[in-house]
């Protein structure tokens, strides 16, 4: 069989989900010449998206931890393309994939069409503004890698220019606004705590630590407002303890240069913000060539994760809105249910290819775990594990927490690898500073 006779499935978005499965797809059906795998991203490196707040916070190396797509195709026999997909034509079952450029405007890769037998949509979700008044322009927000390292950029430099300017510092130079008390914003309030303390203490010794101020709002009455209640009550308490100001019921109404409008008036200084409020799939996405989509732009998919209106495209994470059978609620945007439509994805293109009737999706809660750094860890474990729900808190919450990035490393490299990876990071660490100061 030729080449191109061979099916061609057709990956768009190489995140937790969409990485997995070409990376499970190519150890099969790639490396047997049964279908050619084709997984396309507008990046060139893999993270883990859950890691992208430490990464921002300056407690992760981003090199120790970034996969190179191409290395990552190479290793497991599915091809890497690079580019930003940014439309579709169904009848010719083609996707556009928009030119790529340079730091000096020079084409990287032309804009192009690549044909698909079954095409995959994994493309992920991204902040949602809601339109609010000079979040666009003024705030940050912790999406993908480039953002991640730019807001940690832009804090270092802010500490760099506290540190050497002749002025005093003005009131609210150094605070930070995160906007949005989900998973996202708690985690990287608690790092940030911590991190901007041990950047402080590495010379900068004109800087007062109490000075610096970080605040947390959220329009909902509590933090965590989409999980159980216990976990927004201890993470509440932690965070106070640290001296992060939480403000509860707090709907942004206008986001300035160096300031964050609440409704009422109330205005909250800032160095840097954060928008950590909200999601939703990508625009372009919104009825794609004729694509069933919502309001947040999100690819409506049936029980087998196929399009309704397209039984050719599937889509999985964070931009498809899925039946969560047995229940009305539709399943969460989480890194688990992106990780369990791979794995059943994976069986379901099997099924596919020997034209068998394809299986339904059935989601299982595992639960929900939210890191607060160095100083805890809450969550709980669900039926699927124990038999019954129950609260975790502490260490043992830490470990499975950590444990759930360890599967990822495992679904895409094996235990090998995952195993000496992880001790060389262990070894690194030791001789390194805790935080990242560039």
């Amino acid at each position: 069989m030729t080449k191109d006779s061979l099916h061609h499935i057709v990956i768009v978005g190489g995140g937790a989900g969409g990485l997995e499965l070409a990376t499970r797809l190519g150890n099969t059906l790639g490396k047997r010449k049964q279908a050619r795998i084709t997984l396309i991203d507008k990046t060139r490196t893999h993270l883990w998206k859950p890691k992208l707040h430490e990464i921002a916070a300056g407690s992760m190396d981003l090199e120790q931890h970034q996969l190179n797509y191409l290395a990552q195709a190479h290793w497991h026999h599915f091809h890497f393309r690079y580019g930003e997909m940014n439309a579709l034509d169904r009848a010719a079952k083609t996707i556009s994939i928009a030119a790529t450029y340079d730091d000096e405007g020079n084409v990287v890769t032309p804009q192009r069409s690549i044909a698909y037998d079954t095409l995959v949509l994994a493309i992920g979700s991204q902040s949602n503004d809601f339109g609010t008044q000079g979040a666009k322009d003024n705030a940050i927000t912790i999406d993908s890698i480039a953002q991640a390292a730019y807001f940690h950029r832009r804090l270092i430099n802010t500490y760099l220019r506290a540190q050497t300017q002749a002025q005093p510092l003005e009131q609210g130079q150094l605070d930070v606004c995160i906007i949005g008390a989900g998973a996202t914003g708690v985690e990287l309030a608690a790092e940030l705590h911590k991190t901007t303390r041990e950047l402080v203490s590495y010379g900068l010794d004109r800087i007062d630590p109490t000075l610096i101020k970080i605040n947390l709002i959220e329009a909902a009455d509590r933090i965590l407002p989409g999980l159980p209640e216990r976990f927004s009550a201890s993470a509440s308490e932690l965070l106070r303890n640290l001296g992060v100001s939480i403000y509860t019921k707090g709907k942004v109404t206008a986001v300035n240069t160096d300031s964050v409008v609440l409704d009422g008036g109330k205005i909250l200084s800032s160095g840097l913000t954060v928008w950590a409020a909200g999601v939703k799939a990508p625009d372009f996405l919104k009825e794609i060539d004729g694509l069933e989509t919502n309001r947040i732009n999100q690819l409506i998919v049936d029980a087998t994760l196929q399009t309704t209106r397209d039984s050719n495209i599937f889509a999985i994470g964070d931009c498809c809105s899925c039946p969560w059978l047995g229940r009305e609620a539709k399943i969460p945007p989480r890194a688990q249910a992106a990780h369990q439509q791979a794995s059943h994805l994976y069986k379901n293109l099997l099924l596919r290819l020997k034209n068998a009737p394809l299986r339904e999706f059935h989601y299982r809660d595992f639960g929900s775990l939210v890191s607060l750094g160095k100083f805890s860890t809450v969550g709980n474990l669900m039926g699927g594990v124990v038999g019954r729900s129950f609260w975790i808190e502490g260490v043992f919450a830490r470990v499975m927490y950590l444990s759930l990035y360890k599967m990822h490393e495992f679904a895409l490299h094996g235990f090998t690898k995952v195993a000496l990876d992880t001790l060389a990071r262990l070894i690194t660490r030791r001789t390194e500073p805790p935080v990242k100061l560039h």
